[in-house]
């Protein structure tokens, strides 16, 4: 702490030190009250080049990629802009992260806390598919960030799910960027309601943790317009952030802070976006080139990027005309800013309130994989439940990292279950706290700093004697094993004991299972991951098996009531579960196995070249182009464990008919979904397109276009659900013609409850080839 109060004044004190040595004048033009233009034409090139920079973090010196943080204004937020009190223009606070709100819980000689909601993570929310739901969740959030203090949110974070074993997926919504461009503009709507600001990121094709400073992403052109801008594209065409945050990697060897037809040709050019672009913490290798990219403002701001901007304005090797640009846009943010406006912040959100939001926002995004003999929800004679798993004593309500939250608590599955009214075996639990001590008290403290940062390694399960289970079996009605998954930041995830269960974890099911099973006892399986797992050789031996995600901090409550049958899971698949993990195309092209020797490699600064000696850790070659999930597994008939958008339900829905019209370009499918089971339940219908295949556009079998949730539907009643797309949705890019095309010949409109399963197949017609845009050339 004393280190931490160190900083502050350093940071207090520096501020004024390092601002350009001139005094305020009566006439000096001030932020809100003179024009824009005036203001920025009174400014010296160094409090223009201050402006652009940020306030820095004098304890890191930019050579690696760590989680920003400040003392200044909001403890423990990310960073702020620099301020010019001559010109009344304040500093503003930038803070991470997608989960809630990331700032210091404590600070130095305040009794007060400062604790803020953890949400369920990006995932969960997207398995929700429910966009009005995901609003709210951003509405709450939000108004996190406005009480305490803060003025723009880093998040969403909406980089494609492109391999299961990426360490940021967590926070990530989904492989399909519908998917992920629809969650992403209602969360951003949510947040922003609040008059406070979001950043869409990591901008563009940050998809592997590996070495993701230096990493080239070797991408087609068609690939990053179909598959890995689309979800940017929605989210900024329809709610309009106000920033956006260039990602660390380099994209075909050009980095994305200095590539101008990523920031300004597609970015503003084509989508119209109106905001400022940011670099990602310690981004941006070469200042002059990020401006005149459309790289407005480099965070936290480094002195040699100070120095690189002065130097090139006094050169003339960069435009004034650009800097201001980049400085305007600085200004409009700050304008809109609630720090600017004098909003009274509380420091006291309702955190009561918003906890009831998480709980509710979980609840949707909990998946029900399997239920066979409707051993969910628990019948009202199970009393006593043996929870198995040292997850099931430790949950995971979210990933490591920026995506983190610093929150007040994180309800257990076991104190979940106790909440709902069961009784657990404490015979059974004390074996594990006893187990997990003895684990514990093995781990060496690690005094790198980068420690706190990095996932913390959990033990490896153990399998009960045969005595514990006989005891258990005796004396509990219900076992539950709960499997947990952490990842985070900074590093990816590895193949045997992460994405393949461990011998102990297939051990511990395969005991629970035959012992419970053999005294005619159900056995359930909860899933506490941030990814996606191997279920395939396992999951046949289980009764159920609930894939709660990381729930957030109410997970444990949130788990235990669709135990309970309190709510009935909705939840489906944004990710496409394989047998084997090597399945998908995109393992040929993945930093595996390469997780621990390169483990610090990726903590590095950018080094502002392009290296070409490791493949997929210097450079990585996206060869399976837009077959992404369930694009190529669908397309090439690979076998799934679980297919994207599935998930069951505690109840049953009929389709009825669907029908689909045209108007003016504008296609309209509605279809009856019945609840016809004996639970009120909801439903996500599902609406794919199948395109013809032509000359140098191979199409894949099916693409998702819209989706809708129903409300819930009680017994017996019936919603009839309406989807739309416009001809434009369904156009490819062509890569020779630069252009967005919807080809002649004839398509489907495919209506499922996951990809899957299809409900109906609508043959539609299209005679003539159509140029939809013709783009700047880019990639």
């Amino acid at each position: 702490m004393k280190k931490r109060l160190f900083i502050y004044l350093l940071l207090t004190a520096a501020i004024p030190a390092i601002m350009p040595n001139k005094t305020t004048a009566q006439n000096d033009p001030q932020l809100g009250k003179a024009p824009l233009r005036d203001v920025i034409k009174a400014m010296t090139m160094e409090e223009k080049a201050h402006i652009l920079t940020g306030t820095g973090m004098p304890e890191f010196g930019g050579d690696m990629a760590v989680i920003g943080e400040t003392s200044l204004l909001v403890p423990g937020a990310a960073g702020t802009t620099y301020p010019l009190p001559r010109l009344g223009i304040p500093a503003i606070v930038l803070a991470d992260g997608p989960a809630g709100l990331r700032i210091s819980p404590t600070r130095e000689g305040d009794k007060n806390t400062y604790y803020c909601t953890g949400f369920p993570v990006g995932m969960v929310l997207a398995s929700t598919w429910n966009t009005t739901l995901v609003e709210e969740v951003g509405k709450a959030m939000g108004n996190e960030v406005l009480e305490y203090g803060a003025d723009v949110l880093l998040a969403p974070a909406m980089n494609i799910h492109r391999n299961p074993l990426c360490g940021r997926n967590f926070e990530y919504y989904s492989e399909d960027p519908v998917v992920t461009g629809k969650i992403g503009a209602s969360m951003i709507k949510g947040v922003q309601s609040n008059g406070v600001g979001v950043s869409i990121k990591h901008f563009a094709a940050n998809n592997q943790e590996t070495n993701r400073m230096n990493n080239d992403a070797r991408i087609s052109a068609r690939a990053m317009r179909e598959i890995y801008l689309k979800g940017f594209q929605i989210a900024v065409k329809e709610a309009q952030p106000w920033t956006a945050m260039s990602s660390y990697n380099y994209i075909n060897g050009t980095y994305t802070s200095e590539n101008k037809d990523l920031l300004t040709h597609i970015l503003r050019d084509e989508w119209g976006f109106e905001g400022l672009v940011m670099t990602d913490w310690f981004g941006g290798s070469n200042a002059v080139k990020g401006v005149e990219a459309g790289n407005d403002l480099f965070e936290p701001g480094l002195p040699r990027q100070y120095d690189d901007l002065l130097a090139a304005m006094k050169s003339g090797k960069l435009s004034m005309d650009q800097v201001d640009v980049s400085v305007q846009r600085v200004l409009e943010l700050v304008l809109r800013s609630p720090r600017f406006k004098g909003y009274k912040y509380s420091n006291k959100p309702d955190l009561a309130a918003h906890a009831a939001i998480t709980r509710q926002s979980a609840a949707e995004g909990i998946i029900l994989l399997k239920n066979t003999g409707e051993a969910l929800p628990l019948p009202s004679s199970v009393k006593n439940i043996a929870a198995f798993g040292i997850t099931s004593y430790d949950f995971i309500a979210g990933g490591t990292g920026s995506g983190d939250v610093n929150k007040a608590y994180t309800v257990s599955l076991t104190d979940g279950i106790k909440n709902a009214g069961y009784k657990t075996s404490k015979e059974v639990a004390d074996a594990y706290i006893k187990y997990m001590a003895a684990e514990a008290a093995k781990v060496k403290p690690d005094d790198d700093p980068i420690a706190k940062f990095l996932p913390k390694a959990r033990p490896d399960e153990f399998i009960p004697s045969a005595q514990l289970l006989a005891n258990a079996v005796k004396t509990n009605d219900v076992a539950i094993i709960t499997i947990g998954r952490i990842s985070g930041e900074f590093i990816d995830r590895k193949i045997e004991r992460d994405f393949n269960l461990s011998e102990n974890e297939q051990g511990l099911i395969a005991a629970v299972c035959t012992a419970f099973q053999g005294a005619g006892k159900k056995v359930i399986v909860i899933l506490n991951s941030g990814g996606v797992i191997e279920t395939a050789s396992w999951k046949l031996k289980p009764d159920a098996i609930l894939l709660a995600g990381q729930a957030g901090q109410e997970g444990g409550n949130t788990v235990a009531d669709a135990l309970a049958g309190k709510i009935n899971p909705s939840g489906k698949l944004t990710d496409t579960y394989p047998v084997n993990f090597s399945d998908a195309w995109s393992t040929e092209n993945f930093p595996i196995g390469r997780e621990e020797k390169f483990s610090m490699a990726l903590l590095g600064g950018n080094n502002g070249t392009v290296k070409n000696e490791v493949r997929n850790v210097d450079y990585t070659v996206y060869a399976e182009d837009i077959f992404v999930g369930y694009r190529f597994f669908d397309t090439y008939k690979v076998p799934v464990s679980y297919p994207f958008g599935y998930g069951l339900s505690f109840t049953s829905f009929e389709y009825g008919k669907a029908n689909l019209s045209e108007n003016n370009g504008e296609y309209t499918v509605t279809v009856e979904v019945k609840n016809t089971g004996k639970y009120a339940g909801k439903e996500v219908v599902q609406l794919y397109v199948a395109a013809p295949s032509v000359k140098y556009t191979e199409k894949p079998a099916k693409e998702l276009k819209a989706f809708a949730k129903t409300a819930e539907l009680k017994p017996g009643e019936s919603a009839t659900v309406s989807l739309k797309f416009l001809k434009a949705n369904i156009a490819s890019f062509n890569t020779l013609e630069q252009a967005w095309i919807t080809d002649a010949g004839k398509y489907k409109a495919i209506i499922g409850a996951s990809s899957a399963d299809i409900k109906a197949d609508l043959p539609f017609e299209i005679t003539t080839t159509e140029v939809v845009e013709k783009v700047h050339k880019a990639f």
